[in-house]
């Protein structure tokens, strides 16, 4: 994993964070309150995070709007661009064996993956096994496993490997 790439996960935990434990109204604040953190950052790269970690602004009493995440992960819905840039980004190869599509990722990167998949909330998408570099995309019965199989590769901009064993 490159610094840049510890640097994003790291950011986005802190942001989380301050979510978490305050009412923030503005990007700018966050962008402050990293730089009291030792992370030099803009904006934009705020507003990516908070689109990747599924933030939305919700009215509170008294406060107006804040940034909020929702308490339940299954609830932050990932947008398809993320999705695709996210697994533009993070998957290498793609694979297909019967009702099961094989992402791998670099090593410890696979739940990432995995996440925004189950954020994303694909249609045909029964279920999806996260390890280490490997993500099982497990297709639903009611979908064709080989259209699951196309579409995850149109999202990370790969072509379908072979689906023997891996060597």
């Amino acid at each position: 994993m490159t610094d840049m790439e510890v640097g994003k996960r790291r950011r986005q935990h802190l942001i989380e964070q301050m979510l978490t434990d305050g009412a923030i109204s503005r990007q700018e604040r966050i962008v402050e309150m990293l730089a009291a953190e030792g992370i030099r950052t803009t904006q934009a790269t705020v507003s990516r995070d908070l689109e990747d970690l599924g933030a939305i602004k919700v009215r509170v009493g008294g406060a107006g709007s804040v940034y909020a995440l929702p308490n339940m992960p299954e609830l932050r819905v990932s947008s398809s661009d993320h999705l695709r840039r996210l697994m533009g980004e993070w998957v290498v190869e793609v694979g297909r064996s019967g009702n099961l599509v094989c992402l791998r990722t670099p090593p410890g990167t696979a739940h990432v993956v995995a996440s925004a998949l189950d954020r994303a909330a694909l249609s045909g998408v029964l279920a999806t096994l996260a390890g280490d570099d490997t993500v099982l995309v497990v297709a639903a019965e009611s979908h064709d496993p080989s259209a699951l199989a196309d579409r995850l590769l149109d999202l990370s901009g790969l072509s379908l490997l072979s689906s023997g064993p891996r060597e």
